[in-house]
């Protein structure tokens, strides 16, 4: 009896460690950087996708060239630990009413590989383009400080923090193009990976992370939303089937991702509100996640709780003593490092953890247990059984086991609660949770 008391009390404080390297990053996240790098960007005037390419100093040519080169400044710092690159695709004039003649759209990939599974990735991306009212007047300054200056800006301060440190998994540091006229650049990436057979964890797409000023009036330096889908829009048949009689309507990869951001945020983080929302996107509206989500792979949208649309998508002008156009003085750099801290911490966190179990069985019907089963993972010190009431977005409760890949819950009755499986390594960093993708009889 005393021997399975230790036991527990051992699996309850392992599973409540924290890891200090994650409040060092924290820390190293610079709100002044990140201005300089949003100063920067705003000031080539337009970074629209059809703009001037050949100046050296507007136009999303002189844009991406300087993103390239901060990229190669930053792995210089470490060694040559990133492996910048262009990645680039010919768009038609006609592909649709925003291309308006042929362009290269032409995407910036950091690649920080890792040391055990570097063909495992996690992403993380801002965009490159801006624009005005008019979504084909390439011409007009469009400074695009907080869409998505701020985003991409984001993404270089993750990119300068975690460079400093090494991971099992790669990590992705992803400037994408085209993102107003169509999501062309996030289509771009997700076929060069397919190509590659990239091994992608999750994507987290980071579109407007700046302001604090909602066009409601509500002003806030805490609230950020992550969006995710509920399930994924390749899923067969068959998961469907499974669907309606075993649940997961709302536990799909994205699902998953969301909540893995939102608990570490809880840990690490707990001055900060993150709100999960259950939508692929704003309502009717899209980002350079999707094209991730259309391919399977997991992706969630990270960015601020409340828009300003006088500030998104417009001419710059005064109407009506309404101050529009998407400048620098709207930027919150604090808030803007905090939600770049957001995913950093989450990015290390997956990018230091095991793989997550392939296949997780269930079962336990009409009996007063819950029975789980999953694939072994090398690397995995231990695994974590989560579970939660079945209207609860977060898993509330768990289990640490060690030495095994079979568990049954007892008392906990099957039809009642959700479950899902994670991966947990030497260091108690966590996998993804996996939700049950199999039935035991």
């Amino acid at each position: 009896m005393r021997l399975t008391w230790l036991l527990l009390l051992f699996s309850t404080a392992l599973s409540a460690q924290t890891d200090p390297r994650i409040y060092d990053i924290i820390a190293n996240v610079s709100a002044e950087r990140i201005e300089k790098d949003v100063t920067t960007l705003a000031n080539f005037g337009t970074r629209h996708t059809l703009s001037d390419t050949l100046s050296a100093t507007r136009g999303i040519g002189a844009a991406r060239r300087w993103i390239k080169a901060e990229f190669q400044k930053i792995s210089e710092g470490c060694t040559g630990c990133l492996e910048v690159a262009y990645q680039k695709d010919l768009v038609k004039k006609g592909e649709n009413e925003r291309i308006t003649k042929d362009v290269w759209v032409v995407n910036v990939v950091a690649i920080q590989r890792g040391t055990k599974y570097p063909n495992r990735y996690i992403i993380m991306s801002g965009d490159i383009d801006s624009r005005v009212s008019d979504p084909n007047d390439f011409t007009s300054d469009a400074p695009g400080a907080n869409d998505n200056a701020s985003g991409m800006a984001g993404t270089l301060e993750a990119a300068r923090v975690l460079s400093k440190y090494t991971f099992e998994s790669s990590i992705v540091y992803l400037g994408l193009s085209g993102e107003e006229q169509g999501l062309f650049g996030g289509q771009g990436l997700v076929n060069m990976a397919k190509e590659k057979n990239w091994d992608i964890i999750g994507v987290f797409n980071n579109d407007m992370i700046g302001n604090i000023k909602g066009v409601d009036g509500i002003i806030s330096n805490t609230d950020f939303r992550i969006f995710s889908e509920p399930v994924p829009p390749t899923e067969t048949e068959r998961q469907r089937n499974m669907r309606r009689f075993y649940g997961g309507e709302v536990d799909g990869i994205s699902r998953q991702l969301a909540r893995y951001v939102h608990k570490n945020v809880r840990v690490y983080m707990p001055e900060m509100n993150p709100m999960l929302i259950y939508r692929l996107d704003r309502f009717g509206r899209g980002g350079h996640h999707r094209p991730f989500n259309d391919a399977g792979y997991a992706g969630i949208r990270i960015m601020e709780a409340h828009e300003n649309y006088t500030q998104q998508h417009q001419d710059i002008r005064v109407e009506n003593e309404i101050s529009y156009g998407d400048v620098l003085e709207h930027v919150n750099f604090m808030y803007a490092k905090k939600l770049t801290a957001v995913n950093a911490i989450n990015l290390a966190s997956l990018a230091w953890a095991p793989p997550a179990p392939e296949k997780v069985w269930i079962g336990g019907m009409v009996a007063p247990a819950t029975k789980l089963k999953w694939s072994k993972v090398a690397g995995a010190k231990g695994y974590k059984i989560y579970w939660r009431d079945t209207t609860s977005p977060t898993w509330d409760h768990s289990r640490y086991v060690e030495n095994v890949t079979d568990f049954t819950l007892q008392g906990i009755v099957i039809d009642n609660y959700l479950f899902g499986i994670a991966a947990v390594g030497e260091n108690g960093s966590e996998s993804v949770v996996v939700f049950p993708n199999d039935i035991m009889k």
